[in-house]
């Protein structure tokens, strides 16, 4: 008979109990047939899922949608990871970083809009050299990309790095538009749909996150934001997420050209009055994705050089090159 010590016993139930603990803390794929998606409440990708349900579009690909409205990116990021849900919105910045720390996460295109530099319509300020000394509102933080990309255009332009020229002011979103209309901000760089609203209110764009982007020699626009799920998911489930992703661009189809369907949208838009109502549904259709090729994918790895060049490895972790496999394969169009 085999005997075995205290010391190779409780070895096997430590070891029992980590093999229990790894199988209840890995993520639960979902049932095939079945996606569950994460939107954050009031954003614009609750619009689109909307769409999808209102006309049956998941149900027409034989499949079975589930959405999950979460406070924020953040709590999207979380549920993505702990197997909660099978698929977030984000940006592949993201993505990259996550596979180069080892996961195996992988994007397809959502948006192309990007956000703007909005000062009021009687500013001063009418080029970027005019920023200098201003009070400037900046959404998501020192390492917010649009922040970033508007240092190395201003380092390309002016030859000076407007993080040391510029009185910084970090703050959610709603917060800087608020701020910019009671006169506390001289200029804020925000998210399209805030900058949309401050341009429905008479605010006039001084530069487009697009045109940094030009700026840098990108000859296409570049989807910055996309729907990102588990790629080893995707492999196994390849049907399902080639349904979710027709499911949307018809979705999409369907919102570039009936206005009647943004009519059904508009008590989820929160837009106020006419003015904003008319410049989300403008900036939302403007910032659908008609390409996503080898174009796009080689314009989208030069951005992300340029962001890690300003962001550092606090913003694209410890590769700074795009990461092999950060874009799904599978779709092109």
């Amino acid at each position: 008979m085999l005997r075995l010590g205290i010391g190779s016993c409780r070895a096997i139930r430590l070891a029992l109990a980590a093999a229990v603990l790894a199988l209840a803390l890995a993520p639960a794929a979902a049932p095939a047939g079945q996606l569950k998606v994460a939107v954050i409440k009031f954003g614009t990708v609750s619009w689109e899922m909307d769409v999808i349900r209102h006309h049956g579009l998941a149900e027409s690909q034989k499949l079975d949608l589930e959405v999950l409205t979460l406070a924020n990116t953040h709590a999207a990021k979380v549920a993505l990871q702990a197997g909660e849900v099978d698929v977030i919105v984000t940006d592949w910045i993201w993505v990259s970083r996550q596979r180069a720390e080892g996961a195996d996460y992988t994007f397809v295109p959502y948006s192309t809009a990007l956000g703007s530099l909005m000062v009021p319509a009687d500013s001063p300020i009418e080029e970027l050299a005019d920023l200098k000394g201003r009070r400037l509102g900046i959404a998501g933080g020192p390492l917010d990309k649009s922040w970033l990309l508007l240092r190395g255009y201003g380092l390309e332009r002016l030859g000076s790095d407007l993080d040391g020229e510029v009185e910084k002011v970090f703050a959610a979103a709603p917060l800087l538009n608020e701020q910019i209309q009671a006169g506390r901000l001289d200029a804020v760089i925000n998210y399209w749909p805030f900058a949309a609203r401050l341009q429905a209110r008479g605010y006039r764009p001084l530069l487009g996150v697009n045109e940094m982007a030009e700026g840098f020699g990108l000859v296409s626009r570049v989807p910055l934001l996309g729907y990102v799920f588990r790629e080893s998911q995707a492999e196994a489930r390849r049907e399902d997420i080639m349904a979710f992703v027709q499911a949307t661009q018809e979705a999409k189809r369907i919102m570039s050209i009936s206005d009647a369907e943004w009519e059904r949208l508009r008590p989820k838009m929160r837009a106020k009055d006419d003015a904003t109502f008319v410049a989300l549904r403008a900036g939302f259709r403007h910032g659908i994705p008609f390409h996503w090729r080898d174009e796009q994918r080689e314009d989208a790895a030069k951005l992300f050089a340029i962001l890690a060049e300003y962001g550092g490895e606090k913003l694209v972790g410890p590769s700074a090159e795009l990461a092999s496999g950060t874009f799904w394969p599978h779709v092109t169009y």
